[in-house]
C-alpha cells in the first residue's frame, strides 16, 4: 500500500482486511457477509475517517447509529468486523491501538424473548406425520441434532452402519457448495439408534443418485437448498401437525429440530459435556447459554431444599 500511514482511512483499512480474508480462503458466505458489513454500514458511516484519528467516541457514535438504523444483531456483527479491520491494520503497523475494542455492546438478555423449543408431543407428531420421502431427513435431524448445513452435505460414506456412527466432516453452505466444517469442534462422530438405522437403510436404494453421493439431495442428486427444505418439507409438515401460532404461521424454523434433539439428550440425563460434543458446540458455555434452562428440575430442587431444611432444623 502506497498511501502514507497518516492518510489511511477506515475504507482503506477495510480493503486491506478484505484482501487478507480472501487470501485466507474464507468461505464464500462468510466473505459475502463481511463485504455487506463494510459496504452497507461501515463505509457509509465512518469510512471517510482517518484510521489514526479514529477514537473510542467515534466508534460509540457508529455503534449508536447502527442500533438506530439496524438490528442489534447486525450492530454486534459490524462492531466485530470493525475490530477485525483495525486489528489487521495494527498488524501492518498502520495504527498503534485498536480503539474499537474499548467499546462494548451491552447484552440485552432482559429484552430477549424466552427461547421456545418443540415439545416432546410436537417432536412425536413431526416424526409420525413426516411423509415417506422426507422421513429420513426429519428423523435424522430430530434424533442427532445435526446442523441443517451438515445434513445437506451428508454423504453415504460418512455413515457407518456397522458401528451405527455418523461422522461429520463436511457441510454445504448457503450457495450449495461443499466445504469442511467451520470449526474443529464441529468435526465429530454421532451415534444413532436401531430405528434410525432401519429408516436410513430403507431410504438408501430410493435416494436420488448424484456425483456427490448425498444422503438428502434434491431430486437431481445435488445439494438441496435450505429454503426448499423449509418451504417444501418442514413448513408443510408443521402445518399438517398444527404446530402454528395464533395467526396460523408455522412456529419453528428447521433449526428447531436441532434444539429438539438437544432437549431429548437432556431428558435422557446426558452430561452437559457429552451434549456439547454431540452438538459440536465450541464451548460448554455455549451449551449452557442455549440449553441451560432445560437442565433445571424444579421438583428435584424442591426436594433438595427440603433435605437441606431437615438437616438444619430437625433435631
Amino acid at each position: 500500500m502506497n498511501t502514507p500511514h497518516k492518510d489511511v482511512t477506515i475504507s482503506d483499512a477495510a480493503k486491506i482486511w478484505m484482501r487478507r480474508c480472501e487470501l485466507e480462503q474464507l468461505e464464500r458466505a462468510t466473505l459475502h457477509s463481511y463485504r455487506g458489513h463494510v459496504k452497507n454500514h461501515i463505509e457509509p458511516k465512518i469510512g471517510h475517517l482517518l484510521l489514526n484519528e479514529l477514537s473510542a467516541p467515534d466508534v460509540r457514535e457508529f455503534l449508536d447509529a447502527m442500533l438506530q438504523d439496524s438490528t442489534r444483531a447486525m450492530a454486534k456483527k459490524c462492531l466485530t468486523t470493525l475490530r477485525s479491520i483495525i486489528s489487521a491494520a495494527q498488524e501492518r503497523g498502520l495504527v498503534q491501538h485498536n480503539v474499537a475494542r474499548e467499546v462494548k455492546l451491552r447484552r440485552a438478555d432482559r429484552h430477549s424473548p424466552d427461547r421456545v423449543f418443540p415439545t416432546k408431543t410436537e417432536i412425536k407428531a413431526l416424526l409420525t406425520s413426516a411423509p415417506d420421502r422426507h422421513r429420513p431427513l426429519i428423523m435424522t435431524a430430530l434424533l442427532t441434532g445435526m446442523r441443517m448445513s451438515e445434513l445437506r452435505g451428508l454423504k453415504w460414506g460418512a455413515i457407518d452402519f456397522d458401528r451405527n456412527i455418523i461422522t461429520v466432516r463436511e457441510r454445504a453452505d448457503r450457495y450449495c457448495e461443499m466445504g469442511s466444517c467451520k470449526s474443529k469442534t464441529s468435526r465429530r462422530e454421532i451415534p444413532f439408534g436401531p430405528e434410525l438405522k432401519k429408516v436410513l437403510e430403507a431410504w438408501r436404494p430410493a435416494c436420488p443418485a448424484g456425483a456427490l453421493d448425498l444422503v438428502f439431495p434434491n431430486g437431481a442428486g445435488n445439494v438441496e437448498t435450505h429454503s426448499n427444505i423449509f418451504n417444501r418439507v418442514f413448513k408443510p409438515l408443521m402445518l399438517k401437525c398444527g404446530i402454528v401460532d395464533g395467526k396460523g404461521t408455522p412456529r419453528f424454523s428447521p433449526h428447531a429440530m436441532r434444539h429438539a434433539a438437544a432437549s431429548l439428550f437432556i431428558e435422557q440425563g446426558w452430561p452437559p459435556k457429552k451434549i456439547q460434543t454431540m452438538l459440536g458446540h465450541s464451548s460448554i458455555t455455549m451449551t449452557y447459554d442455549v440449553y441451560g434452562h432445560l437442565f433445571h428440575d424444579p421438583a428435584k430442587d424442591v426436594h433438595l431444599m427440603g433435605e437441606m431444611e431437615r438437616g438444619l432444623l430437625v433435631a
